[in-house]
Formats: structure tokens, C-alpha cells, sequence
């Protein structure tokens, strides 16, 4: 069934909490023209082109209990006149303010951007120390943590104008030492790598076991580019490696990313609208033995906002959530939707 032929969906367990632990802030003013044949994630940025406090007060106000919020890195709002290493830390400025103008209260008990995870060039070894200090003086105590997308893939096709990361990133040995200094600060990574990449990830979680490592998106199973029709032939291959990955204890996943255009599931095409029924469907076989692999205790539910907008709502993507985890135990809900979160980020 499709959203847009029906009314608005009831919102399930509206009062159920929920801190969303992955979302953006951009503000886009100038976009170049749509280029002919196009990577559709070129699409998520002009259906989006702003997204601050109001548009997000406006997603998480319509109708599920959202009370907080994690930023997640997106390149937005750096320093002009820093130099590369520093620049990144404008990012976390800006966060800062936004999450000041929520903490105020005038804008009701919603805490926007509780969390911060910002970015750092981890490639920098030792030298991160001083940009990681600089982000967390600015951030007002909100700065958890970094991601450094490593994101690739042999076929720029997949990623588009997005693939611009070498291969094996994660086995440098200058990316490495960052990482150390990283976790030896007590500040988590984020991972956003590709499915073909998750032994990489796997390689890392062993070389550093006492890093909280949060991998993004159930790991972005592919659908599109040299993967077209091949997601599911490759499901095994996912699913052993998240069940290695599993292994690592410090690990845990977002559960979500699952909107975007790179998994290619057939009826997210950027304008159909499905119903919340109808992803859950699709999405299931992904969060389901994540949820097994990991425990609800190392598992956390994530909009990907405004970026998942490309194949829902806000308020339909929690309501697929809410469908998948329809038999889960209260306690287990409790942490899938928020706990987890608020444990992994060092939430009040």
C-alpha cells in the first residue's frame, strides 16, 4: 500500500520515548542544476535543502514521544577561516548553539542535539588530540565522539559524489593512531562503511577492543550500482559478518539508514510514500537479526533525518520501527528506542 493514497497513519505507541540518535542540520542555500542520469542521492539534498531546529522540531513533534536527539556528522557549518584540521570544529559550534536554543526550554521539553558527534581527520595520528580538545571545549559538554566516513567502494557508481575515500582506510596506520588517541580520550566512532566493508570494521573492532564503536545503518546493505539486483544474493554474506561483528562486545548498530537510496529496495524510489506496514516488510530481514546478533542493549533505532526522507516521513519511519519491534518486551523496547542511546552517548 501506498502512504500517499490513504490518510495519515495513527501513530503507534505514541507515548513510548524515544531519543533519535542519528540526525543532520544543513542549510543548503545554493544547489547546482540536476545533472542528467544522476546518483539519486543527489535527490535527498533537494528534497531537503534546509533542515535546522524548526524543521526538526516540526519531524519530531508529529506525533511520536521524541524527548532528545545525537547530531550525526554531515560537513555542515565549518570554519571559513580555520585551517583543514580545524574547520571541523565550526561544525560543533553550531550544534552547540542549536542544542543551546533547545536546552532554553522556550521551545517545550524536547532536547534537540543532545549529543554531538562530530568529525575529525583521524589521518592527522597524534596531531587529532588537539582538534578533538578543540571540539570538545566548544560543544558544552554535548561532543561524544567522532565519525570519520569511510564509506567506499570499487564502483563510483554506488556513491556518487559521495565517493571520495580511499580504499582501506580503516588499516591505515596513521588512521589507527588517531583512532587510539580517539578511544583513549573516551570518545566514541561512529562507522559508516559499506556492506563488501564490514570486515574492515570487523579488523577494527578486534585491534582496539575497548572502543565504543557504533556502526551506522545495519552496515548499508547495497542494492544499486555493481549490486543492482544482487542485495539479496549477498543477505548471507551481511548476515555472517554482523554476526562476527557481534562478537566484538564494545560494539553496538543503529538500526535504520534503511531509507536511503544505496540498499535499492524495490518501492523507495525518492517519491513514492509506502506505508509504515509496507516498510517494515522490507526492512525486517535487516534490524531483526541485528537485534538477535547484538541484544536490544547494544541496539538503537535511528531516523537518519532528513537524509531517510528520500523514502519516508519522520512519523511513518517510527511507525515501522514500532511494527518490527512489535513483540520485543518492554524492557527491550525501552532500550531499542532510547536506552541504548542514552547508555552509548553518555546521556542524562
Amino acid at each position: 500500500m501506498n502512504q500517499s493514497d490513504t490518510a495519515p497513519e495513527a501513530i503507534l505507541e505514541p507515548g513510548l520515548p524515544i531519543v533519535d540518535p542519528h540526525h543532520h542540520l544543513w542549510d543548503r542555500p545554493s544547489l547546482p542544476p540536476p545533472r542528467p542520469g544522476g546518483h539519486p542521492f543527489e535527490d535527498v539534498i533537494r528534497l531537503t535543502p534546509r533542515y535546522l531546529l524548526d524543521e526538526l522540531r516540526a519531524d519530531a513533534g508529529s506525533g511520536h514521544n521524541v524527548t532528545a536527539t545525537v547530531y550525526v556528522q554531515c560537513g555542515a557549518f565549518y570554519r571559513a577561516d580555520a585551517t583543514p584540521a580545524l574547520a571541523p570544529v565550526g561544525e560543533v559550534e553550531f550544534v552547540n548553539g542549536v542544542a543551546a536554543m533547545s536546552a532554553s526550554g522556550l521551545y517545550g521539553p524536547f532536547r534537540a542535539c543532545d549529543g554531538i558527534v562530530g568529525h575529525a581527520d583521524l589521518l592527522l595520528g597524534d596531531g587529532v588530540v588537539p582538534v578533538l580538545e578543540a571540539e570538545l571545549a566548544a560543544s558544552g559538554g554535548r561532543f561524544k565522539g567522532i565519525r570519520h566516513i569511510t564509506a567506499q567502494d570499487a564502483d563510483p557508481a554506488v556513491l556518487g559524489h559521495m565517493a571520495h575515500t580511499p580504499a582501506g582506510l580503516m588499516a591505515d596506520s596513521a588512521f589507527r593512531t588517531g583512532f587510539g588517541r580517539l578511544t583513549g580520550m573516551g570518545l566514541t566512532y561512529d562507522a559508516w562503511a559499506l556492506e563488501p566493508q564490514l570486515p574492515e570494521v570487523i579488523d577494527l573492532a578486534r585491534a582496539f577492543p575497548d572502543a565504543d564503536i557504533i556502526l551506522d545503518h545495519v552496515g548499508t546493505p547495497l542494492g544499486i550500482g555493481a549490486y543492482a539486483g544482487k542485495r539479496d544474493d549477498r543477505y548471507d554474506t551481511w548476515l555472517g559478518n554482523i554476526r562476527e561483528l557481534a562478537k566484538s562486545p564494545k560494539v553496538s548498530v543503529k538500526l535504520g539508514g534503511l531509507g536511503m537510496p544505496f540498499p535499492g529496495f524495490p518501492g523507495l524510489d525518492g517519491v513514492s510514500r509506502p506505508s509504515s506496514q509496507t516498510l517494515a516488510d522490507l526492512w525486517r530481514p535487516y534490524v531483526e537479526p541485528c537485534i538477535e546478533a547484538f541484544g536490544a542493549e547494544r541496539c538503537m533505532f535511528e531516523s537518519n533525518f532528513p537524509v531517510d526522507r528520500w523514502g519516508c516521513d519522520y512519523a511513518t519511519l517510527w511507525n515501522a520501527f514500532k511494527r518490527i519491534a512489535a513483540g520485543a518486551s518492554d524492557a527491550e523496547k525501552a532500550s531499542l528506542f532510547s536506552g541504548t542511546a542514552k547508555r552509548v552517548y553518555l546521556l542524562a
